[in-house]
Formats: structure tokens, sequence, C-alpha cells
């Protein structure tokens, strides 16, 4: 049996969670791409493309006492609310969960089809950053970013910073040298 999961590729702050059934010692192979290419993980998802660098594989046992849906409010910015439907299902689970946030595809279009060992489990939103209400009036907020001349407040220039340092390094050898010739 698969299921069919379409990506978008500009989906963002989606957290999809699946359930591994596999034993222990086969987590690894199943999950790490190999050195040779082969990436089961790629294919028990018929994904294109993912990123290795957001894919998180969670051992059920290493939360300890903490709820599956503890760790995917803390860890994943999950509000509770969304987890709270499916919480007797998640914190039910055993073994291992595979967590895959929007980036974990690369930002690349594509249909999945899930297939065994893997299991959907349920598909989620991050909780969204809040957005100032009022611009910023500060004087510092009104600066601009590069391109621009150096104001006469903006501190030394690089060739005075250039001096300072050299002046330090040759006061600094000029004493390790009076000690070595003070006591050779």
């Amino acid at each position: 049996m698969s299921d069919r999961m379409d990506i978008r590729e500009s989906d963002a702050g989606i957290v999809r969670v699946f359930h591994l059934d596999l034993p222990p010692e086969a987590i690894e192979r199943f999950t790490v791409q190999a050195g040779t290419g082969e990436w089961p993980l790629l294919y028990g998802l018929g994904a294109k493309k993912l990123s290795a660098s957001f894919i998180d594989v969670v051992r059920i046992r290493d939360l300890e006492d903490m709820p599956l849906t503890s760790y995917l409010h803390q860890a994943h910015g999950i509000p509770e609310d969304q987890l709270r439907d499916n919480a007797g299902q998640l914190n039910r689970l055993r073994g291992h969960v595979l967590i895959l946030p929007s980036q974990a595809f690369a930002h690349t279009a594509q249909s999945l089809t899930i297939r065994t060992p893997l299991r959907w489990v349920g598909t989620f939103q991050e909780i969204r950053p809040t957005r100032a209400k009022a611009p910023l009036r500060s004087k510092s907020a009104r600066g601009s970013i590069g391109g621009g001349r150096a104001s006469a407040r903006s501190g030394p220039g690089l060739p005075i910073v250039k001096l300072a340092l050299a002046a330090m390094a040759t006061v600094v050898i000029l004493g390790i040298a009076a000690v070595y010739l003070a006591g050779g």
C-alpha cells in the first residue's frame, strides 16, 4: 500500500511526520545516503530530491519521558493545538519516526509515493513568526547597509586599524626578544 503526497516548490513551514517500521539496526542504512549514492529513504518516499541536513530521525526511546508531541512542538515549532487532535496516535508510536520539514525537499516540486517501511502519520504547519505591527522609527533603524560612505562617527578606517595592529605586533616581538636576550 502507498500514499501519494504532492510537494510544491514553494512549500514552507510544513512538517511531515512518518513512522519507520524497521528494526533499530536497519534505521541508519535506510535513512543515510551511502557513499555509492544509494539511499533507500529516497526510494521509500518516491522522492526526486532530498536535503539530508534537514532530515530528523528520532528514536522514540531517546526522548525518555518527553512525549513525541512535546518534541514536535519544541524542536520543530508545531503549535500545540495542531498536535492535540493527533496526540494519542503520535504519543503511542514506538521505534523511530522520520520528521521532514519543508526544507528537506530542497525547494523541489515533486510527487511522493510513500511505501513501506514508511507510514505517514501527519502533516503540520510550523508556527509563523509574527510581523512587527508598526515600522521601526529609531535613528539606528534608519541607517543604511553597505554601499554608502562611512561617516566621521563610524570609527577608524581600515588603514589606521592596520597600523595599530602592526604597532602592537612590533611591541610583542620586541618584548619577546628582550626576554630572550636577557635570559640567554
